[in-house]
């Protein structure tokens, strides 16, 4: 088996991240593998493990992806792609997954693996465009994976009505949630072996397309400006003895709240 897990470069949501004039404020900014594309990440080096699966991980970015690239090396994954372009700075989902589209085709591969969604846009579009450009099966929210043979998986999902078991013939592609796994910390030594293992960088002409070809000339969605979200009041505080407090309550609701 063949795999194909893609990982994106994110902020990091942790920090206090500042807008101006539209703009996230780039200064100081720290950058880490998108949460659920590391779950994706474990997932594939399980399946690596445990049936013998060949891996390639394919970024798309700057030259700072190498170091998610590099950690991605030391988690397991053996082979990497790394897309760098400056044209796909402004990609959308549609771009990026007809991007993917013509990675995928270069390597024939049975099974992709991708994060449900990315922690700085929670889009959750990228995985499911590929798989219908690619004409083959998707399921979203994947909380379990099985092999059942050469061409089959057994999959779990999170449904609206619970959890649902489904049976997918490959190729195929699958969206997984953090509820999957929990991703490994590298050890020491396969942090220094990923610094002397080779990525394939290449542009999008090294990809055999261009940026009109994959869609960049009619993006599909674009990300207008970024406002700052705002800050929500201090509550109040009651204290004494509960029938009163009940009656401010009741009081406050009806004529500042106005939901009574």
């Amino acid at each position: 088996m063949k795999i194909l897990t893609t990982v994106k470069k994110v902020v990091d949501v942790e920090l206090n991240i500042h807008v101006e004039n539209g703009a996230i404020v780039e200064d100081g900014l720290q950058y880490v593998i998108n949460a659920w594309d590391e779950n994706a990440v474990e997932a594939t080096v399980q399946l690596k493990e445990n049936n013998g699966a060949q891996t390639t991980l394919v970024s798309i970015g700057g030259p700072d992806n190498t170091d998610i690239i590099r950690r991605c090396y030391a988690m397991g994954i053996e082979d990497a792609i790394h897309i760098d372009d400056p044209a796909l700075e402004k990609a959308d989902s549609y771009v990026y997954a007809n991007v993917l589209q013509k990675v995928y085709e270069q390597g024939e591969y049975d099974l992709i693996i991708t994060g449900k969604q990315a922690q700085d846009t929670d889009n959750g579009q990228t995985g499911i465009i590929l798989a219908e450009c690619l004409k083959i099966p998707c399921v979203s929210n994947v909380v379990a994976m099985e092999v059942m043979d050469d061409q089959h998986i057994k999959v779990s999902r999170l449904g609206d009505a619970g959890t649902e078991i489904i049976e997918l013939e490959l190729p195929a592609l699958v969206t997984v949630t953090d509820s999957i796994n929990e991703p490994r910390l590298p050890a020491m030594r396969g942090i220094m072996m990923a610094k002397k293992k080779k990525i394939n960088v290449m542009d999008l002409a090294g990809l055999g397309t261009s940026f009109e070809e994959v869609g960049g000339a009619d993006l599909k969605s674009e990300i207008a400006e970024y406002m700052t979200s705002e800050t929500r009041q201090a509550g109040q505080k009651f204290e004494g003895d509960a029938k009163e407090i009940t009656a401010q309550v009741v009081n406050l609701l009806a004529t500042e709240a106005k939901v009574l």
